[in-house]
């Protein structure tokens, strides 16, 4: 074992959440330290496609996260160095309708996601190609949405992790955290890993998918699950795809709470030339194995919206585990069971787009401050069976990961 450490704050997980919040933390000047038993972006965060939407939420909590953040990915984009570092583009997102049905109800949403702050753009049917001059024909309408961006999501995980540092936060990747140290009070003072103990009044999990066992390591219930998503790759193109453009049922799938397979069309280009295709969800526990049904679901969505992607070829797919919560809202903040225990994970398929106010709010909680956000939809005991859950010995209901996705996942390992 090597000597302990001291600080005020220990992250767990260096995912994108976590990174973020090591970041602000430091920049709060709190000495924070990250751990994670894996590499930076070692989990979901490196099996995502970096988007920070506002597009696909509805007006409420995680929209007023959604806009704080994106306000704060915007203002590390103008940090010298930082927006080219990360790939960071300010590209927008178009929601397209194939039917005057689908479009009569996005444009509902449209008009309540407007009265919250969002800028969204109604696009005729005759106008949807001066936007992306290569999508289908015959479609119904959008809306365009101008505060949608993208992000490289590793190589934006490793950029926080280095300002955090360069900040004064350290980094402690390959060490397993194997319990949440705690007072005889109750209180949190630190972590033990697989390389000594790391002393601290404050333990935030940001362990995304894997954050209710670590949860459970600190006595209590987190019921986060496992939502299993494919992306599929393209060769590299001459830019041809302007914006993340999708279907409007993309935003009914996210909400939804079916276990089943669900895939609507998501198309979006890169900077470095490939194009990104999802998006299927499915509650099937840690279960990695490929599905050539969904990747064949995936294609034959994004060539209904870009005909042109029939002649291109998928270079390779991949798949994550998004942290799902029941109610669809992360655990954001103090947990009330344990003093000194903070949560930041369970953002499903929004945790890079989310990440930055997030960890905002944490370290402006942890330095003793008023959070910009009210944190009471995010309180992580919220949900009335969790203490239950507690008692029978499970994390919420979250099943144990499998040998293969343990080298995956963030800060925890069983």
């Amino acid at each position: 074992m090597s000597n302990s450490l001291t600080c005020d704050v220990v992250v767990v997980g260096a995912g994108m959440v976590g990174a973020a919040t090591a970041l602000y933390a430091a920049r709060a000047g709190l000495s924070a330290v990250l751990v994670d038993r894996g590499p930076v972006a070692g989990g979901t965060t490196g099996s995502g496609e970096g988007n920070l939407l506002v597009s696909d939420k509805e007006p409420g909590p995680e929209l007023e996260l959604a806009l704080l953040s994106g306000r704060l990915w915007a203002d590390l984009a103008a940090e010298p160095g930082v927006g080219e570092s990360v790939e960071y583009e300010a590209k927008g997102g178009l929601v397209v309708a194939s039917a005057p049905a689908g479009l009569a109800a996005l444009e509902e949403l449209a008009a309540a996601q407007r009265s919250a702050g969002v800028r969204a753009e109604s696009v005729g049917p005759d106008q949807l190609h001066d936007l992306e001059p290569y999508l289908a024909h015959g479609l119904a309408g959008g809306v365009l949405y101008p505060q949608d961006a993208q992000v490289m999501p590793t190589l934006a995980a490793a950029r926080l992790v280095r300002l955090a540092r360069t900040a004064g936060a350290s980094l402690r990747t390959g060490r397993t955290v194997t319990d949440v140290l705690r007072t005889a009070s109750g209180a949190v003072r630190g972590v033990r890993t697989s390389h000594g103990d790391i002393y601290a009044p404050a333990v935030v999990n940001a362990a995304g998918t894997w954050g209710g066992e670590l949860a459970a390591l600190a006595g209590v219930s987190l019921p986060v699950l496992p939502r299993r998503g494919f992306v599929l790759v393209t060769e590299p193109l001459p830019r041809r795809v302007r914006h993340k453009v999708y279907a409007a049922d993309y935003v009914a799938d996210v909400a939804s709470d079916s276990a089943a397979l669900q895939t609507s069309p998501v198309v979006e280009g890169t900077a470095a030339g490939p194009v990104l295709i999802g998006a299927s969800r499915e509650r099937v526990g840690f279960d990695r194995s490929f599905s050539l049904p969904v990747t064949r679901e995936l294609a034959a969505g994004a060539t209904r919206l870009f005909p042109f992607l029939a002649e291109v070829r998928a270079m390779r797919a991949y798949l994550g585990f998004r942290p799902y919560m029941p109610d669809h809202l992360p655990a954001v903040g103090p947990d009330a069971r344990v003093p000194g225990l903070f949560h930041a994970c369970g953002h499903e398929g929004a945790g890079i787009g989310l990440a930055t106010g997030t960890g905002h709010l944490i370290a402006q909680v942890l330095a003793g401050g008023t959070p910009d956000l009210d944190l009471a939809p995010f309180r992580p005991d919220r949900f009335p069976d969790a203490d239950a859950d507690a008692d029978a010995g499970g994390a919420g209901g979250a099943p144990a990961s499998d040998p293969a996705s343990a080298s995956a996942s963030e800060g925890f390992c069983p």
